[in-house]
């Protein structure tokens, strides 16, 4: 625990932003998670509608620095020839 005020909100900030990375972070793989099931599923409205759901999350946590702008575009790419590779 700290023992000076300032880093005690400090610590304060951190853990609540711990709790919102953690959160962006889960709901990036599950996004991750719904557009494979689609692509496993075959259905292809589906899947076209949980790409754009999760290229859209990715570029959200790139922009928010969870992940890197490069990891960001080599996730987006994959999910691409996933997709393309459906028809």
């Amino acid at each position: 625990m700290p023992n000076i005020k300032s880093a005690a909100k400090r610590d304060a900030l951190a853990k609540a932003r711990n709790v919102k990375n953690r959160a962006a972070k889960t709901l990036l793989k599950t996004n991750l998670k719904k557009f494979d099931a689609a692509i496993t599923e075959g259905d292809r409205e589906t899947a076209v509608s949980a790409y754009k759901v999760a290229v859209k999350t990715i570029d959200h946590a790139a922009s928010k620095h969870l992940i890197h702008k490069n990891c960001a575009a080599h996730k987006k790419s994959r999910l691409t020839v996933k997709l393309s590779e459906m028809q």
